[in-house]
């Protein structure tokens, strides 16, 4: 089944800030300076978007992982399942159309400036980054810490990801003057990740996306198998290369369309002279398989 309609037209910063504005509804919170505690908050969002974020209504699901990871019970059935269920079913289309963090690289690259387009072989090295921070930052080391001191920070949120600044902080010390009162040297750290992120996301296309996120990583590993997924017509194919040539994840979307790499923006879609490049639920197609 085509997706026709809502993509049938560039309407994806649209979706993306419908997007945003949906996962961080509770506006009183920028008013108030203070964090949403309701029931919704005990509910991850398919995407990256900070806990302490006065307008967030759901919890971050890398931010939940590191928690119960750090916890006690080590291994949340919950979490892990929902972002299972989250990456069979559409993979890094979240990244692509609904993350609030994946928005404000977009809106940062369209600054005017001289751009960096990162060599092949230097992008095929940082890209397993991502991979990294969530082996390591997200899963082993809230995990080990924990069996030693019976708790742990959880340490991607705290010392790596600049949404805690961008998305969280910012708001709260604007209108809250104990926090303010508060800042230390982790506040000034993360302000100076903080800033780098907003210089290099002017420079690189989605650099947190392509070498950092591990949310991103975790869905990439889905994008071959999802139900939603990239679709090239080989006999339309003529082999332009314009998919490739338009395409900011370094990707060669008529070779591998399904790339662990492809956000689904369908830039490569919307530039292909022949119209050989589908997005698809590839449900029928699947249960033929599983039969």
């Amino acid at each position: 089944m085509e997706l026709v309609n809502i993509f049938k037209k560039d309407n994806r910063h649209l979706i993306q800030g419908l997007g945003a504005l949906f996962f961080n509804g509770n506006l009183k919170g920028f008013l108030e300076g203070r964090i949403y505690t309701g029931p919704t908050k005990g509910v991850c969002v398919p995407v990256l978007n900070c806990y302490s974020c006065p307008g967030a209504i759901g919890a971050c699901p890398i931010g939940s992982m590191q928690a119960v990871l750090g916890s006690n019970k080590k291994f949340s059935y919950y979490v892990m399942g929902l972002l299972i269920l989250f990456g069979i079913t559409f993979g890094r289309f979240f990244c692509g159309y609904l993350c609030l963090f994946g928005f404000i690289q977009d809106l940062l690259y369209k600054i005017k400036s001289k751009k960096i387009k990162v060599k092949d072989s230097i992008h095929n090295k940082l890209k397993f980054l991502k991979y990294f921070n969530l082996i390591i930052f997200v899963i082993a080391l809230p995990f080990i810490v924990s069996i030693f001191k019976g708790y742990s920070d959880p340490y991607f949120c705290k010392y790596i990801c600049p949404a805690g600044i961008i998305e969280g902080a910012a708001p709260l010390l604007i209108k809250n003057s104990f926090l303010r009162s508060a800042i230390g040297f982790l506040f000034s750290w993360k302000v100076f990740l903080a800033l780098l992120f907003v210089v290099f996301s002017i420079l690189i296309y989605r650099v947190f996306c392509k070498y950092i996120c591990p949310l991103g990583a975790f869905y990439g590993l889905f994008n071959p198998i999802s139900f939603y997924k990239l679709e090239v017509d080989k006999d339309k194919c003529i082999k332009c290369n314009k998919c490739t040539n338009t395409c900011k994840m370094h990707i060669e979307p008529y070779k591998n369309p399904n790339s662990p790499e492809c956000i689904r923006c369908l830039d490569c879609k919307r530039v292909c002279p022949t119209m050989a490049i589908k997005n698809k639920f590839d449900l029928e197609e699947k249960k033929v398989k599983d039969i």
